[in-house]
């Protein structure tokens, strides 16, 4: 009996050890990706009023989570039963990326500035609508991104035990969301951090000054961020295209680096979406008439 007991727990601690050396493989292959996660993200959960900032990004915490909840059993599904819908899941999800990255390009060069006036005018009457508006957004691209997780994370333990597969992959995934988004919510809260060192050293000495600096430094990281996530989405729209798709993969020039390859299909393919969505929504429109 207890011979059994202890065969048991060394089952377990031998399944722990396989997990853990899984998951530090699967870890370091998708860092890349966790980067871009970090970067979309970052920037989607701000633009906030600052009592609504930490409210905002929980909702997309447990949208992330929920995504995650979906994802993790469908991937080891089909992984097991029809791996070819993954590839044709990464490559539609790539697509939607490309847009949205393209999608704001556009927004940024075309659209006009909307003035203080204008803004303020805006969030008194469709606060709650743009806010809810800006969650699903973030939850959607977190939803894209987390596939990108998963599935790499799932080829990294493809040789492993099913048990080992379920088990790093949730793992993995539950520590992408945790981390990102525990980073996530260090950077928004930068400025009350800021404020409340200054408010606690009166205006003087080493914590005023680093207080300042948190302060002054919030707008300058959103603004890079919002560049940081707009290269990060069409870096890994580009990568899924040209990962899945053999004919990029086989007829782009290796001579020129892969993140220039892969940036460059980003935005190719996002221009192509938002003109197959523009023609779409003008016939439909014509339609409606």
């Amino acid at each position: 009996m207890a011979s059994g007991f202890f065969a048991i727990l060394d089952d377990i601690a031998a399944l722990m050890d396989d997990v853990s050396v899984a998951a530090k493989v699967a870890t370091r292959k998708t860092a890349g990706i966790l980067g871009d996660d970090l970067a979309v993200n970052a920037e989607k959960a701000t633009g906030f009023l600052s009592s609504r900032e930490l409210p905002v990004l929980w909702a997309i915490t447990k949208g992330s989570l929920i995504n995650k909840l979906i994802i993790v059993p469908i991937a080891l599904l089909l992984n097991a039963f029809f791996p070819a819908a993954i590839k044709v899941a990464l490559i539609l999800g790539g697509a939607y990326l490309a847009y949205e990255g393209v999608e704001k390009i556009i927004e940024f060069f075309f659209h006009r500035s909307k003035t203080g006036h204008e803004v303020i005018e805006e969030v008194k009457q469709n606060e709650n609508a743009a806010e809810e508006a800006k969650i699903k957004s973030a939850i959607t691209t977190d939803f894209i991104l987390s596939v990108e997780i998963v599935i790499i994370a799932l080829g990294s333990v493809v040789e492993q035990t099913l048990t080992t597969q379920i088990i790093t992959v949730a793992a993995v995934a539950i520590l992408a969301t945790i981390g990102v988004y525990g980073i996530v919510a260090l950077i928004v809260r930068m400025d009350d951090t800021g404020f409340k060192l200054i408010k606690h050293s009166n205006n003087k000495g080493v914590l005023s000054i680093i207080g300042s600096l948190l302060v002054k430094s919030l707008p300058v990281i959103i603004r890079i961020l919002a560049v940081v996530g707009t290269i990060a989405l069409l870096l890994v729209s580009g990568g899924i295209f040209v990962h899945n798709i053999d004919y990029l993969h086989h007829t782009l020039p290796h001579h020129i680096p892969s993140v220039i390859n892969e940036l460059a299909i980003g935005i190719v393919a996002g221009l192509m979406v938002v003109m197959a969505v523009t023609g779409a929504n003008k016939v439909l429109a014509l339609f409606k008439r």
